[in-house]
């Protein structure tokens, strides 16, 4: 099935567009700066052919128009006919206790989005957008809602309840959601595959590490736990998030700077984390510089970066009572084999030796022959998930 995948943002749209048989990108690309001056496409095809397209990019359904132009190109498309595109995956933030898997989308999914916007209002709003512009450009197209939330639907009350009053719960379904779902579950199904073991019988902690990052541990093929909660302002360090908190220090902070809800969120989700602590940058190529240059603070950084995500790979080995795998990924995890090295280092103990010849060279296989957990580099591919997902769930209805 040739399945066109739409990952939409407050001022971006990212696609891909698969022909799921062959499990290839055919073609990828990103609409920058919606609604802003400069917008622009930058389109690539398969074989490598790229170009760079500007134009006035007002909203969505021009960014999707454009998006299908270029598909269409008679010199960079790859596809003769709208009709080519058999239906159309999306990738949706936030479904909240709503959706535990992918769906068809129809008008009472779009509703029940609508409703989940409280719980995400930076990234359903424009989800919701994409959706709506892709019926009105390919109508009677089938589309299909995967949700970052899905994969980690399954947790047990304990993992994902909060120690606050129990009616706020009920009221407001206050809880931990965790996200990166589609990340997480390629990257443990694909660890498992490596290993030559059934997905069912192994635990599994993997790390999504970039500018947002999250962990989680998938016992025998399910989501017990993650790192990121209500928001994915929770959990480990981040590009620009400060993570893990103790929530009276932003009561404290508010009090004391006369800040704003507004303002502390601001401060907790851009100004805080790499950045906050360094105050150099959130792009870990940048700490590590720094760090080479005996920047102290950046060293900090670093080093708090790369603790909690130890920390939670001996809490996640408890929860689940051991570990069979670790598994690295997103842009830092497949890129920096200065955090893998500091993360694994010390952790003998626990069975995981990395072979630090396999680790700098950015092998897939990253630990010793002697390890008794398998460490791996993989890098993710939530766009593959999404297309197999709505090939799936459409020919299911056909």
């Amino acid at each position: 099935m040739k399945v066109l995948v739409l990952n939409c943002g407050s001022s971006s749209v990212k696609y891909q567009f698969f022909d799921t048989e062959k499990k290839l990108a055919l073609a990828k690309g990103l609409v920058d700066r919606i609604g802003m001056a400069g917008a622009v496409l930058s389109h690539q095809r398969y074989d490598g052919d790229q170009i760079k397209i500007s134009g006035e990019i007002l909203d969505h359904q021009i960014a999707i128009e454009y998006v299908l132009a270029v598909l269409l190109s008679k010199n960079h498309g790859v596809i003769d006919d709208k009709k080519d595109i058999e239906a159309v995956g999306h990738r949706v933030v936030h479904g909240g206790e709503t959706f535990s898997g992918s769906v068809l989308i129809t008008d009472e999914v779009i509703k029940a989005l609508q409703d989940n916007i409280e719980l995400a209002p930076l990234h359903n709003p424009p989800n919701i957008k994409g959706i709506q512009a892709a019926t009105r450009i390919l109508p009677g197209t089938p589309q299909v809602g995967v949700f970052d939330t899905a994969f980690h639907s399954h947790m047990p009350p304990k993992a994902y309840l909060y120690g606050i009053p129990y009616e706020l719960y009920r009221k407001y379904k206050i809880r931990r959601y965790g996200f990166h779902g589609t990340s997480h579950l390629y990257v443990s199904k694909k660890a498992a595959e490596l290993m030559g073991r059934k997905y069912e019988e192994i635990k599994i902690i993997t790390a999504h590490l970039g500018n947002g990052c999250s962990m989680a541990a998938v016992d025998r093929g399910v989501s017990v736990d993650t790192t990121m909660g209500f928001t994915p302002l929770e959990g480990l360090l981040m590009g620009t998030r400060s993570g893990d908190l103790d929530p009276q220090v932003i009561l404290y902070v508010m009090g004391k700077e006369g800040l704003s809800l507004n303002e502390a969120a601001t401060m907790l989700n851009k100004h805080s984390g790499l950045i906050g602590i360094s105050g150099e940058s959130s792009d870990m190529r940048e700490i590590l510089a720094a760090v080479k240059d005996q920047h102290q603070r950046a060293k900090h950084a670093f080093d708090i970066f790369c603790y909690r995500i130890k920390k939670y790979v001996g809490a996640y080995s408890a929860a689940m009572g051991g570990v069979d795998a670790l598994v690295f990924t997103g842009g830092i995890g497949e890129n920096s084999f200065e955090v893998r090295e500091e993360v694994c280092k010390d952790m003998e103990f626990m069975g995981i030796h990395l072979d630090s010849l396999k680790n700098q060279n950015n092998e897939e296989l990253i630990s010793s022959d002697s390890s008794k957990v398998k460490i791996f580099r993989i890098p993710t591919n939530e766009e593959l998930v999404i297309a197999m997902d709505t090939a799936e769930i459409v020919s299911s209805v056909k």
